[in-house]
C-alpha cells in the first residue's frame, strides 16, 4: 500500500501595534505589541518577553512555541488513546522550556519538558496510557519539525470513582 503525503496550508497575520509615534527610531521608543488573527479566530494580542522589553500581559512567540508542542502532543495523545482503548478523563500539562540568547543577540531553544498529567478511567489501562505518549510524540507535527530536543514526563492518574 503505497503512503502518499498530503499537504496543509495556514494563513496567520502578524501585524505590528507598537508604534507610539516615531517608528522604530529607536531601541527604546516603540512597543513590542502586536496582533496575531487567522480567519475566523479571535485575536491574541502579542509582545515580546518581557526581557526584550515586552508586555507581560501578552503572549509572547516563545511561550506559543512552548504552548503549541503541548498542544500538539496532547492532540496526538487524545487521537491515539481512542485506537488504544484507553479512556482518558482528564488532561493537563505544565509544559517547561529553556532558550539561550548569544552574545550576538540570537537565541535558541536547547529543549522542552512536557509534563502531562493523563487520568484515565480503568488501572488496568495505566501501563498502556503511559507508552502512548512515546507514540504521541512521534506523531506530534510541532516536535517532529523543531531542531531542539521534546521529552516528556508523563504521569498517570487513576480516575477516584466516588466523584461526579
Amino acid at each position: 500500500m503505497a503512503t502518499t503525503s498530503k499537504e496543509h496550508h495556514y494563513d496567520v497575520r502578524v501585524r505590528w501595534t507598537g508604534n507610539t509615534g516615531s517608528g522604530t527610531r529607536s531601541y527604546r521608543g516603540y512597543e513590542r505589541a502586536h496582533d496575531v488573527e487567522a480567519p475566523g479566530k479571535p485575536v491574541l494580542q502579542g509582545s515580546a518577553d518581557p526581557s526584550f522589553r515586552g508586555d507581560a500581559t501578552r503572549w509572547n512567540p516563545e511561550e506559543l512555541l512552548v504552548a503549541a508542542l503541548a498542544q500538539c502532543h496532547m492532540l496526538s495523545y487524545l487521537a491515539l488513546a481512542v485506537g488504544a482503548k484507553v479512556d482518558v478523563v482528564a488532561y493537563e500539562d505544565a509544559a517547561t522550556a529553556t532558550m539561550v540568547t548569544h552574545a550576538d543577540g540570537s537565541g535558541s531553544f536547547t529543549e522542552v519538558t512536557l509534563h502531562p498529567v493523563v487520568t484515565i478511567a480503568d488501572p488496568a489501562m495505566s501501563e498502556e496510557a503511559e507508552r502512548l505518549h512515546e507514540r504521541a510524540h512521534r506523531a506530534c507535527f510541532i516536535a517532529n519539525s523543531v531542531a531542539f530536543p521534546v521529552h516528556h514526563e508523563p504521569r498517570i492518574r487513576v480516575a477516584d470513582r466516588s466523584e461526579g
